[in-house]
């Protein structure tokens, strides 16, 4: 009788054969140069945000009227603004208020507008006509003059900008997981659930939001990157963050009469600002190219 042969994986070997969408998409968007320099511009600010009390220098929101618009220097990397305040202090700090706000908008969008769009796409009929009518409501206006209304309704604070931003991004999420969910409810997983009989929720939360996770992750990205330039949109014009809050937007604005005088007042907000976005707009295509399959070869 002939002996079978047999032969054995290493336990190793075997677990680095294993393969999954989302290790497939870290592997593919590791190769991508531009993606991984975006990811490096967020981790440095992010970095920069949580490390700024022992970055920073002076105090943030004190200065020195001697001191004022003084040009860069051993003392004052980034120069002073017209209240004498260190710029390098004021940039570091409002590293933190503009990735709060644009990452806080982004996730609140991302929940209710993915809630809605959920709703919308599975159930149909009446509750998708008042939703989509409320999102086309809300799409006719541009964006910006739309935050511009929320804020002027509700008192210019950061936080009023912050609801604003969100409310103005809820049907972009909205839409796109509902035409998602239109197209997945008819696949057999989704019949097989309802001929098992699982709830609504059930098939809502455990099938059809996993299997929407990939365009809300792409978009969520770009749409931080949106929400940091809106952000400082609102805070140029004074509707945003107020005085003595360090944000961008709102030192572009203050500076904007030192243009000539003080050119670094208003070159180092808008550097850090075109960084910031320029590094989520980086990743979020990389991730487009990693989890989209029709953009693979």
């Amino acid at each position: 009788m002939a002996e079978v042969e047999t032969t054995t994986v290493p336990l190793n070997r075997a677990a680095e054969e294993v393969s999954s969408p989302w290790r497939d998409a870290w592997r593919t968007l590791r190769k991508n140069r531009m993606a991984m320099l975006g990811l490096g511009i967020i981790v440095f600010f992010v970095a920069v945000a949580l490390l700024a009390p022992v970055i920073a220098r002076y105090p943030y929101d004190e200065g020195e009227l001697l001191n004022r618009n003084k040009p860069p220097s051993a003392e004052h990397w980034f120069g002073t603004d017209y209240n004498g305040r260190d710029m390098f202090s004021r940039i570091v700090y409002g590293a933190r208020i503009s990735l709060w706000v644009g990452t806080s908008s982004v996730i609140g969008s991302i929940v209710v507008g993915s809630l809605l769009g959920l709703l919308a796409g599975f159930y149909g009929r009446w509750i998708d006509m008042l939703i989509s009518r409320i999102f086309d409501i809300m799409l006719a206006f541009p964006s910006i003059l739309l935050a511009i209304a929320i804020v002027a309704i509700l008192g210019p604070s950061l936080r009023n900008a912050l609801l604003a931003i969100a409310i103005i991004n809820v049907p972009t999420f909205g839409r796109l997981i509902r035409s998602r969910v239109m197209s997945l409810k008819e696949e057999e997983f989704v019949m097989a659930a309802k001929a098992l009989g699982m709830t609504d929720a059930r098939i809502i939360f455990h099938h059809l939001l996993p299997n929407s996770l990939a365009p809300i992750i792409v978009t969520g990205t770009l749409c931080v990157a949106t929400a940091i330039i809106e952000a400082a949109a609102l805070g140029f014009l004074g509707l945003g963050a107020q005085p003595p809050e360090p944000e961008w937007g709102k030192m572009l604005s203050d500076a904007k009469e030192y243009i000539q005088k003080a050119p670094w007042t208003m070159i180092f907000p808008g550097i850090s600002i075109m960084l910031t976005v320029l590094g989520f707009n980086l990743v979020g295509d990389g991730l487009r190219d990693a989890i989209d399959p029709r953009m693979k070869n």
